[in-house]
């Protein structure tokens, strides 16, 4: 097999980057269009990619990355917002979010890089924690995920 010369071009497959806010719209909508309702197995699931989703954005797409991974992180939580006022918000679906706003701390503390990602994680736990009874700690009365 020929060995490529350094003074030609040559040529590079990179995946494209990722965009969790585009997945997070595109799961969403066709959740809703197929079945008018939100499944909330599916929005947990779409919620426990965060942190996954966290460092593919970052490192795949430097320029949009943290703007795409806190669009499609803050859209589940205004689909959580709007299942709340609805009194229709599962226990497990809270524990996934705080679940996931744990995880995403972690990751952002693990390359300076992604300082700025933990802006993003407090106001997601901002919002999440304006859901919670009084005390902070429960969700209608039980416990939530605390790491």
């Amino acid at each position: 097999m020929p060995v490529p010369s350094s003074s030609q071009p040559q040529e590079h497959d990179f995946s494209a980057g990722t965009d969790y806010g585009a997945f997070v719209v595109d799961v969403l909508s066709r959740m809703t269009r197929s079945t008018g309702r939100i499944d909330q197995i599916v929005l947990r699931r779409c919620i426990g990619l965060a942190s996954s989703y966290l460092v593919t954005d970052v490192t795949m797409h430097a320029e949009g990355g943290v703007n795409s991974w806190r669009a499609g992180f803050n859209r589940l939580v205004d689909v959580m917002v709007a299942l709340h006022a609805r009194q229709e918000l599962e226990i497990e679906t809270v524990n996934t979010a705080s679940q996931a706003c744990s995880e995403c701390w972690t990751v952002a503390g693990s390359w300076r890089e992604m300082d700025e990602c933990r802006e993003g994680v407090k106001g997601v736990a901002t919002r999440l924690k304006g859901l919670l009874d009084a005390n902070g700690k429960t969700y209608r009365g039980q416990a939530i995920y605390a790491p």
